[in-house]
């Protein structure tokens, strides 16, 4: 149990995500990613006359959606097994965070952004709703998520999942390095 509650080193962590790929491929012709469940919940839950939404979704994502609450309820597992619901955050980080002002004392979820009443303001806001809506676009425009184009993307060496890995990537050391100290 004590090596399943501290985190795995690159070298054994990185190979089994790797094998995971053609595991899927063999099993079930499958392709690994989930942004695809969200899809799949979308078009299960909320029937509509978008195209983006009409596709057989029992038979291409019905797995997708079991592979996605699999990943909510291991962290809830996870949580509960290891007694601290609070990660630690490194020192470097909690410094980087408390010079923007945010206060990483609760964890990953500063307050001062991933809160109700911070949603009302304009940073809140700007966090929250605009890249929630950024993110899904960036999603659904690159047709993929991180893990779709980053792991099985990769592992197919497709040239527009390394495109789009680069433009994540990308995205992620503007938005850390750019837009943040703007917005805090």
């Amino acid at each position: 149990m004590d090596a399943l509650m501290k985190p795995w080193p690159w070298y054994v962590a990185g190979p089994l995500i790797g094998l995971f790929v053609p595991l899927l491929l063999v099993l079930g012709n499958k392709q690994f990613g989930v942004s695809g469940s969200l899809r799949s919940l979308c078009a299960a839950m909320l029937p509509s006359k978008a195209a983006f939404l009409k596709f057989d979704w029992k038979r291409a994502g019905a797995w997708n959606i079991a592979f996605a609450a699999g990943i909510a309820l291991g962290g809830a597992l996870a949580v509960q097994l290891s007694g601290s619901p609070t990660p630690d955050i490194a020192a470097a980080t909690t410094k980087a965070m408390s010079s923007l002002g945010l206060n990483a004392a609760n964890g990953l979820l500063p307050s001062e952004v991933f809160s109700w009443s911070a949603l009302v303001t304009v940073r809140g806001f700007v966090s929250m709703v605009v890249g929630g809506f950024l993110i899904g676009f960036g999603t659904a425009y690159a047709g993929g998520c991180t893990s779709g184009h980053g792991i099985a993307g990769l592992a197919a060496f497709q040239v527009p999942s390394l495109v789009a890995v680069i433009a994540f990537f990308a995205g992620g050391v503007f938005g850390t390095f750019v837009l943040l100290p703007m917005l805090f």
